[in-house]
């Protein structure tokens, strides 16, 4: 699990990494220019991650495959889920595109409102190699093929840094573009990621070559079936934030920024557990593959037990050094003051916030996706959001009781996830997730 995992987790950490380069880039220019990437990044995953989402049943299909020895049947799954993220670009970036003319009627801080627009804009061109990219993950994680991914992602932010000095300051005679800069500096370094990972993809794989390339409908149908509900799942979560960043919008420009901020540290602090759900998907999907529940069980509570780990140092950082993680960030005092509050809250849900997202793996190499559906959409946005209205609008809290209503809603999620998966770790043996992996992905999830 940890030879697995370990690369994974520094692939996400170096996904997440860019954002936060990008949030360091324009934290120098102003603070509209943070607020405006903190809301255009968050409109754009709401819709971008949900589609990136639809192509997570590789996970499933190709890990359960993979077990079983089936390298045609994997290919056959990565075809399609390329074809699939064909389909999904232009529908993407159409949606993006249409929210645009929404955030005037919003009531966004009109500075904000100014850096916003052309940042979404220049971000909507990534959507096509960031779909590519992630099919092409999903499918060399699912084979064991790890360390190219972590490589990739790690020189990308060398690409994505340098994107940045050039585009934001307007270094090397580039015009200086501000948030706009940093939105284009993200495109490339995703078109170059995706380039990447197709020449790792055919370097391994000659037979890919000689496969048939036409789409196959029923197999696509099939990772709908299982994406669809894990896409939901992820929309629910991203969705929640982007509605949370929207009212905390509506306050002022500090608070948007010390948002963001804190949004940023959290969201690499979950690409350890991420990383480490990912894992779990693989090897419970493995496990099942071959026919062996007792090792499925095994790598989903072993994974489990990596994530609390992981989750527990991250919430001691978050009480320990919160000047110093805001004060990286950005010089303006009123700023870091308000930042400080947001982490101090983000550490409480940080072992929860673990332990719902590698449940959630688990549960997705045995072919469950609906239970984290469900889940989330009762802790997020029937508990956690309308919980952190109320704190923020009724008791004056500010965006500080937006955040202690997640905190509430993540800890239910949390603790409901281990649940599901402790029954599914002992129905293994009684269910008919064990069959073969052309046949057990669908029945697992019914």
């Amino acid at each position: 699990m940890v030879r697995l995992a370990a690369p994974l987790v520094l692939s996400e950490i170096g996904w997440m990494a860019m954002g936060v380069v990008d949030t360091m880039a324009v934290g120098r220019v102003s603070a509209e220019a943070i607020g405006a990437v903190s809301l255009g990044a968050m409109i754009f995953y709401a819709v971008g991650v949900f589609a990136s989402g639809l192509l997570l049943g590789l996970d499933t299909l190709v890990a359960q495959s993979f077990g079983a020895g089936d390298l045609d049947d994997c290919r056959h799954s990565l075809i399609n889920g390329i074809w699939l993220a064909v389909f999904l670009i232009p529908l993407v970036m159409a949606a993006v595109w249409a929210t645009i003319p929404l955030l005037a009627v919003l009531g966004i801080n009109p500075a904000v409102l100014r850096e916003t627009r052309p940042y979404i804009k220049a971000l909507n061109w990534s959507a096509p190699s960031l779909l590519l990219f992630f099919a092409l993950r999903r499918y060399l994680q699912a084979v064991n093929i790890v360390r190219p991914i972590m490589m990739t992602l790690l020189t990308a932010n060398l690409v994505n840094l340098a994107g940045n000095w050039v585009l934001v300051y307007g270094n090397l005679g580039a015009p200086r573009l501000g948030a706009e800069g940093s939105g284009w500096a993200t495109c490339i370094s995703r078109v170059y990621m995706m380039a990447v990972l197709g020449i790792v993809i055919l370097s391994h794989d000659r037979g890919l070559i000689g496969s048939s390339w036409r789409p196959d409908f029923r197999r696509i149908r099939r990772l709908l079936e299982l994406g669809f509900p894990a896409a939901l799942q992820i929309g629910l979560e991203t969705g929640v934030f982007a509605t949370v960043t929207v009212l905390i919008g509506k306050l002022n420009a500090a608070a948007l920024a010390a948002h963001q901020i804190a949004l940023a540290t959290v969201s690499m602090t979950y690409m350890m557990p991420l990383g480490i759900s990912s894992a779990a998907a693989v090897r419970v999907g493995h496990a099942l593959g071959r026919d062996d529940p007792d090792g499925a069980a095994r790598s989903g509570w072993t994974a489990l037990a990596l994530g609390g780990l992981v989750m527990s140092s991250a919430a001691l950082a978050l009480l320990v050094i919160p000047h110093g993680i805001a004060r990286a960030f950005t010089p303006e005092p009123e700023i870091i003051a308000a930042g400080v509050v947001l982490l101090r809250v983000a550490a409480f849900f940080q072992l929860f916030d673990g332990f719902q997202v590698v449940a959630t793996g688990a549960l997705r190499g045995a072919g469950d996706t609906r239970t984290p559906m469900f889940c989330h959409f009762a802790g997020y946005w029937i508990i956690g959001l309308p919980l952190g209205a109320m704190l923020c609008f009724g008791r004056r809290l500010g965006a500080a009781g937006l955040w202690m209503g997640l905190s509430a809603g993540l800890i239910l999620i949390g603790v409901v996830l281990v649940g599901f998966w402790q029954r599914a770790a002992r129905g293994f043996r009684r269910s008919s997730a064990c069959v073969s992996p052309k046949g057990g992905a669908a029945e697992a999830e019914r």
